[in-house]
């Protein structure tokens, strides 16, 4: 079964939490896939991506690069997988019919947003209904990451 792990930003956003997951999921060896809501936020990720740190590079790109099977980050808003992805990010309320593909699922949140926690704890249930593995983050006071639930 698929790991899903559900990360609660309430005190840095996601531009500055999914380059260093990102980076981590590069460091095991893996490739990812990023799903947002929409093309205008995939625009701004891959922008992000470009820029975040002088002293680190996150290789990635979208259908517009082109060479999708070959890229190590993957940004979409489409339930795909070129480039053989053991890992999925969803962002922005982007959801997926396709966990069971992935080794791993982090679904990233912003806890600041009443609507975006309400459906975040639908996924929750119906990822637990559907008998995956589940670990719920929340940010902590420092920015680190507190284990707060399991299922």
């Amino acid at each position: 079964m698929t790991e899903l792990l559900f990360y609660h930003l309430t005190r840095r956003r996601l531009e500055q939490v999914l380059p260093e997951l990102l980076e981590k999921t590069l460091q095991r060896g893996w490739r990812a896939v990023v799903k947002g809501g929409s093309e205008e936020r995939i625009d701004a990720l891959n922008g992000t991506l470009w820029t975040y740190s002088r002293a680190s590079f996150l290789p990635h790109g979208t259908k517009a690069d082109g060479f999708a099977d070959r890229q190590p980050i993957y940004l979409t808003t489409e339930d795909e997988r070129p480039n053989g992805a053991q890992v999925l990010f969803l962002v922005d309320g982007a959801d997926t019919a396709d966990a069971a593909s992935y080794e791993r699922v982090c679904d990233l949140f912003d806890g600041n947003d009443e609507e975006a926690v309400a459906a975040a704890r639908l996924r929750w249930k119906r990822a637990k209904d559907a008998g995956h593995t589940l670990t719920y983050w929340q940010q902590s006071e420092t920015g680190g990451w507190v284990k707060k639930a399991e299922g």
